[in-house]
């Protein structure tokens, strides 16, 4: 596709890509406990981010949801790190960095949408000034006589 994404999809999608990387590394039991509700977790965080992006009729819902999906993710983070999932505190850290920083997007976009629920510029969304059509065949015949 050939549209620009908005920064916090683009930071979700490089989370996702990180607890991948992580999830790899976790040993067996982990890999497929808790290393799958992670992962499940963070697509759905990025199918939040995407359908929050482009459904702009149901934009508020969408962002509430992806608010709640971040919030579970970061559990799921914390939990993996009480069963020492991870190879090292130093992974855990930055996955939780990560995830901190999408969530103070989505709950900045939220915010702002419910402060501006049509966007920032409210004459861009009011019905256009000028007629649709310009002119009609009637108008023409009579207009050079």
């Amino acid at each position: 596709m050939a549209y620009d994404l908005p920064p916090i999809a683009k930071l979700a999608e490089r989370l996702l890509v990180d607890i991948e990387r992580a999830v790899r590394a976790f040993p067996r039991y982990h890999k497929y406990t808790v290393g799958t509700q992670l992962r499940e977790q963070a697509m759905e965080v990025v199918k939040l981010c995407n359908r929050a992006w482009r459904d702009r009729d149901q934009q508020l819902r969408w962002l509430d949801g992806l608010v709640w999906a971040i919030d579970e993710l970061k559990v799921l983070l914390q939990i993996a790190k009480q069963v020492h999932a991870y190879q090292s505190f130093r992974q855990f850290e930055a996955l939780i960095r990560l995830a901190d920083d999408v969530g103070k997007q989505a709950g900045g976009w939220k915010r702002q949408q419910q402060k501006h629920p049509k966007g920032q510029n409210p004459a861009r969304s009011a019905a256009p000034e000028c007629a649709q059509i310009l002119s009609t065949c009637a108008a023409s015949t009579g207009a050079n006589p």
